[in-house]
Order: C-alpha cells, then sequence, then structure tokens
C-alpha cells in the first residue's frame, strides 16, 4: 500500500470546508425536493461548486484548476456521497479531467478550462450493454474522406440527459477511438432514464453524427491510453462517494439508535445492535483506507493503481450495501418508507454498485492481478 494512508492539514480542510457547504447548500432534503420536482440536476448548486474550485480539482493550474489530485477528489466525492449530492462532478471533474489531460493540444487545453471554471459539462458515452464493458464497445466511426461518421447507440450514459459535451466511444478500422463531441450535434439523440437514485442518465443514439480529427482524443484506434487512466479515475472518485454514503447512513442509523427507546432504554443499549454497529464501523474503517490508498497510488503511481483502484471499488459496493441494509433493519418498518431517508441512501447504493464495474468485475480484477 502507498505510504501515508491519512489525511494532510490540507486535505482534512478541505474536507471540513466541503462537509460544512453540503450541510447548507445540499443536504439529502435537497435531493428529495429536486425529486419532487421532476429534476435531477441544479445548475445554481454546480456553479457554487465552481466557485469554490472544486470542478477543477483534477485540472492543471494552467487552465485554471487546482490541481490537488485524486485523494482529494475522493475527499469530495465522500462528502458529497454523505448528503446524496447529484451532479456532473464524476463525470465532468473527474473522468473527463482526467482524459481530456492526457492530449497536449490547444483543444484539450481550452475543454480542461471550461471544466474548471465550471461553464461546461461532459459525460462519458462508454458502455452499449447491461453490465461495463467499455472493450465491447460496437459503435461504429466510419472514416469517410476526412471525417468520420458515427452510428450506434449507448447506454446508461450518466450525466449524460444535461451534459454540454460528450466523450464519445467508438469502434474505429484499427481499434478504439473516442471523440470529443457536442451534445447538441446532429444525429445525436439523448432518451433520459428515469433512476431509482434521482440521478441524471440517459441513452443515447448516434445516427451518421460527423466527427473529425480535431474531435478525437488522443490518437485514432488508441482510446484506452486516454481512457484508461479517466476511468480507474471515475472508479476510484466513485468509490470515495460510496464510502461517504456509506458514512452517511451509519451515521443516520447510529444517532436512532441513540434516539429510539424501548421498555425504556436507548436501543443501542442493547448488545446485538452494539456489535452489529461495531462491525459496520470497522468496514468503513478499512474501505476509507482502501480508497484512500487508490487516490495516493493515482497520484503517485498510476500506471499501477489498478489493483488499489479495483480493490477500492469492490470494498466501497461492499460496505455500502452493507450500510444499508443494516441501517433498515435497524430502524425498523420506518427505514421502508419514503418519508424516511435511509431509501435514498439505499437507491444511491444500488446503482453506484452498478456504474463502472459491479463488485463482481472488480473482484475478478484483483483476483486476475493476485494470480488466482
Amino acid at each position: 500500500m502507498s505510504k501515508k494512508l491519512f489525511f494532510t492539514d490540507e486535505e482534512r480542510m478541505l474536507a471540513d470546508a466541503a462537509s460544512t457547504f453540503l450541510a447548507e447548500a445540499a443536504p439529502v432534503a435537497h435531493l428529495r425536493k429536486l425529486r419532487d420536482e421532476g429534476r435531477n440536476a441544479d445548475p445554481d448548486l454546480w456553479k457554487a461548486m465552481a466557485d469554490l474550485g472544486w470542478t477543477g480539482i483534477l485540472v492543471p493550474e494552467s487552465a485554471g484548476g487546482s490541481d490537488m489530485g485524486h485523494a482529494a477528489a475522493g475527499i469530495l466525492a465522500s462528502e458529497m456521497g454523505k448528503t446524496l449530492v447529484t451532479s456532473p462532478f464524476l463525470s465532468t471533474a473527474v473522468m473527463a479531467a482526467t482524459a481530456l489531460r492526457q492530449a497536449s493540444d490547444d483543444r484539450a487545453q481550452d475543454a480542461l478550462a471550461g471544466i474548471a471554471s465550471g461553464e461546461t459539462t461532459y459525460a462519458l458515452a462508454l458502455d452499449e450493454g447491461a453490465k461495463f464493458d467499455p472493450q465491447a464497445t460496437s459503435l461504429q466511426a466510419r472514416a469517410e474522406g476526412n471525417t468520420f461518421r458515427l452510428n450506434g447507440r449507448k447506454r446508461f450514459v450518466g450525466d449524460g440527459g444535461h451534459a454540454d459535451r460528450l466523450l464519445v466511444l467508438a469502434r474505429t478500422d484499427g481499434g478504439l477511438t473516442l471523440f470529443d463531441l457536442l451534445a447538441s450535434s446532429d444525429g445525436v439523440s439523448r432518451h433520459a432514464r428515469p433512476m431509482i437514485d434521482s440521478r441524471d442518465a440517459a441513452d443515447i443514439e448516434f445516427d451518421a453524427v460527423e466527427a473529425t480529427g480535431e474531435h478525437v482524443v488522443g490518437q485514432v484506434d488508441d482510446a484506452m491510453t486516454v481512457l484508461r487512466p479517466a476511468i480507474e479515475a471515475g472508479q476510484a472518485a466513485l468509490a470515495g462517494e460510496m464510502a461517504g454514503l456509506a458514512a452517511g447512513a451509519f451515521a443516520m442509523t447510529t444517532e436512532y439508535l441513540r434516539d429510539r427507546k424501548q421498555f425504556g432504554v436507548p436501543i443501542g443499549a442493547f448488545q446485538a445492535l452494539q456489535h452489529r454497529a461495531a462491525h459496520l464501523w470497522c468496514e468503513l474503517e478499512l474501505t476509507t483506507t482502501a480508497i484512500l490508498n487508490a487516490g495516493r497510488k493515482l497520484d503517485n503511481d498510476p500506471e499501477n493503481a489498478t489493483l488499489a483502484v479495483s480493490l477500492a471499488k469492490a470494498r466501497a459496493t461492499d460496505t455500502a450495501q452493507l450500510a444499508v441494509r443494516e441501517g433498515v433493519q435497524m430502524h425498523g418498518g420506518i427505514g421502508m418508507t419514503d418519508a424516511f431517508d435511509m431509501g435514498f441512501y439505499m437507491k444511491r447504493a444500488r446503482v453506484a454498485a452498478e456504474w463502472l464495474g459491479d463488485y463482481g468485475h472488480h473482484a475478478g480484477v484483483v483476483a486476475g492481478l493476485r494470480g488466482f
């Protein structure tokens, strides 16, 4: 594992500032309000995040960002997870920023500047089947003279309903190529997908969409060179968000154990519930360490971060699922009602478990890298 698996003073200050801001600007009640209004995005909240510098967390200083690194991005994602913030942070500030900074051309630098300022949002159009598998891409980008024509469909595009631009993975003659396209391009059709966690997602169809060499991120037929770091950055940050939501569910549960009384005493005094709460706390601590390790590896040794990232995502998935199950169980019947917030945590945990690879996918990666 990487050294220094604890927060630096700067990271602790970032976590404290984020916690204070989100508790006021985006508590769980904010998500409930958006859902009840039929919305899954809040442009004003995104602008406030940009003003705080969060959108530039992985953008180089030369493009207007703070470039604090992946560990810091994971800290922000964790704080967002605690209050179930819905925003394009993972797709835009983490994955798109990481992909674009792999390219050195002026166009990529301009795009990074747009991300840092909060003026441009992105979504990654990767998957076409029910499970995470970018290598199985069949969306075609056929060369026609000096242009490409994209035809096909992408499914479960996170933040795809409102994004200004799309990073689209397509199959070209010699492999896979990543394109940076306007979401409003001719031939692009977006179909919103209602998600149980009230997050923005869409299916996107491409009908003879025109792209040129200027739209290629990196090199033609070599998408994974720029995309792999972006995917791993997203997986690590998503793991951070899931650890945050697990911590939020745990805090809600322990508060209930202190307040709810049976037979004249708080139910938290019952040893069986104490054991379950203690077990969950231990799992949270281990998962938090794994996530910080993944961030440190991405910052210091990105070429060898895959094992740490998949371990973090697998552990976060398992821990988040445990936290919400225990939360519902220890709350009893009220935990199953829509009037109570625990259900929001359960729904977010379920969707996040599938995004960017489920537990089985990442457990398989860990097993393969360890020689099993």
